[in-house]
């Protein structure tokens, strides 16, 4: 039998960690973030090995830490937002369950890493400009591969995390009747 779990892709900032908290005690299913075990298992922050080791460390991390999880089942697994620049990533991720895409404006991501205290210090800069426009610039260029990736999406934009769960639960009733019912 092939594991049933529920991946949250999508750009830093957009509720993968809130949202997955929430639908996994709503499912009552283990609730897992592959940027935290990157963490706990290397034993430094993203910055760290980022700073340390470079993008493709971190990236070669990320993928052995999908492959750990993508064996497990009924697990509700926030990702990294760069998860799917790596298609062993999707195409594992879609052996092992449904994935949703949660979306939001480059204005919103920008509020919410302003209030998250930990996205300065836990999240590294993609580019080299300021904030908004690398919010842009990089939303533009992971959009087809979230979109390649997803079975369906949600917009995360001024809704209640509630209202985005049911929403989810809802769309994966419509999917598969025999596991969301």
């Amino acid at each position: 039998m092939n594991p049933d779990n529920l991946f949250l892709i999508g750009y830093r900032c957009t509720g993968k960690s809130s949202v997955g908290k929430l639908l996994s005690a709503k499912l009552d299913w283990p609730f897992i973030d592959t940027d935290s075990l990157v963490v706990s298992e290397n034993g430094m922050s993203i910055n760290e090995i980022v700073d340390t080791y470079g993008w493709e460390t971190f990236r070669k991390m990320e993928h052995a830490v999908v492959k750990e999880v993508c064996v497990l089942d009924r697990r509700v697994v926030a990702t990294g937002g760069g998860i799917v620049l790596n298609e062993a990533n999707v195409s594992l991720m879609k052996k092992s369950g449904k994935i949703i895409w949660l979306r939001a404006s480059s204005e919103t991501i920008k509020v919410r890493m302003v209030q998250d205290q930990a996205s300065e210090t836990l999240r590294p800069a993609l580019t080299s400009t300021d904030s908004i426009s690398e919010i842009k610039e990089t939303l533009a260029e992971r959009a087809p591969l979230y979109q390649h990736a997803m079975d369906f999406s949600v917009d995360t934009d001024n809704v209640r995390l509630d209202a985005i769960v049911d929403f989810i639960n809802e769309n994966l009733k419509k999917l598969d009747p025999a596991i969301f019912c």
